[in-house]
């Protein structure tokens, strides 16, 4: 049901801090028209872990509104169990088509625990279920064949980037689904994915999450065709010229993986407002560093063109 480059939407933010449903629904339109295989809301680059129940809802709502049935719509639920199945519910009750559980707050836990978290809230709804595999959420080979045979569970993303517990993982999912029939999803879900797509690919994740797509799409899915159609040289360029330098800014400052991308909303012509604290914007330094940057790609992609228009 998710193909292609995955659209994961900033949450615009108003001059008091509100959300502005009407922004994020045309930014949402915007990125749904340029061609994305899913729309991902209120996820990590939404800042979730900012959100109210009662926003969470009716940004979904937002959401599955303004797409209009175009792609599937996929919203976090993470944080405590009790926050994680009020959000499950609540992206079921408006509208979505699936959910990514997202890690529990602050707690380390074992195995055990981690799956136990995912059976609970997988309970809550029937909604397919997408589990992350980040931070103080880390799966083993077992654990994560434990939750891919949970009859909702469709999908694994990851945001480790330890690429030789993933690989292991995959190749135990894939054993240990392949005679029921069950289609299940890999995700490349670290920040700047684009950065670690083609060592992902070499192990059986071909689907990623693309921050680039909610501020320059053309970019996200030049580079995301550049790897389907090997076309090496061009992506090669558009990560010397423009993923690179883009994670060299992006690992200035702790949350600018997300700051980076509201600002290229907003430089992009939408004005997507503020972050929420504890994240902080972009200094006027690194704006015009992104500006910078993102004409390099544009740069590179224009070159491409003209030189497969003369071929």
């Amino acid at each position: 049901m998710l193909n292609g480059v995955l659209f994961f939407p900033v949450t615009p933010f108003d001059s008091n801090g509100e959300v502005d449903y009407r922004r994020l629904a045309e930014h949402i339109d915007r990125g749904v028209a340029a061609g994305p295989g899913g729309v991902f809301v209120a996820c990590g680059t939404g800042e979730f872990h900012a959100l109210g129940l009662d926003e969470f809802g009716k940004i979904v709502q937002c959401a599955v509104d303004a797409v209009g049935g175009r792609v599937p719509v996929f919203a976090g639920a993470g944080g405590s169990l009790v926050q994680a199945r009020e959000f499950a519910a609540s992206a079921k009750a408006h509208g979505a088509d699936g959910i990514l559980l997202l890690p529990p707050y602050l707690v380390t836990m074992p195995a055990a625990g981690l799956v136990e978290y995912a059976r609970t809230v997988a309970q809550t709804t029937d909604l397919p279920l997408i589990v992350y595999n980040r931070g103080n959420a880390v799966f083993d080979e077992a654990s994560a064949v434990e939750v891919a045979k949970l009859p909702t569970v469709i999908g694994f993303k990851d945001g480790t980037g330890d690429l030789d517990n993933v690989a292991r993982i995959v190749i135990a999912v894939k054993d240990a689904l392949a005679d029921s029939g069950k289609e299940f999803l890999f995700f490349n879900g670290l920040p700047t994915a684009e950065i670690t797509q083609q060592a992902y690919r070499a192990i059986g994740v071909t689907l990623y999450s693309s921050a680039t797509f909610a501020f320059a799409p053309e970019l996200a899915l030049a580079f995301y065709n550049s790897l389907e159609n090997d076309n090496t040289e061009l992506t090669d360029a558009l990560l010397r010229d423009f993923f690179h330098p883009l994670v060299r800014l992006r690992n200035k400052v702790p949350g600018y993986a997300v700051s980076l991308v509201k600002h290229g909303v907003t430089m992009e012509g939408l004005d997507a407002g503020p972050v929420r604290a504890p994240l902080v914007p972009l200094t006027p330094e690194h704006q015009v560093e992104l500006e910078r940057i993102t004409a390099a790609g544009r740069a590179v992609l224009a070159g491409s063109l003209a030189a497969n228009a003369t071929a």
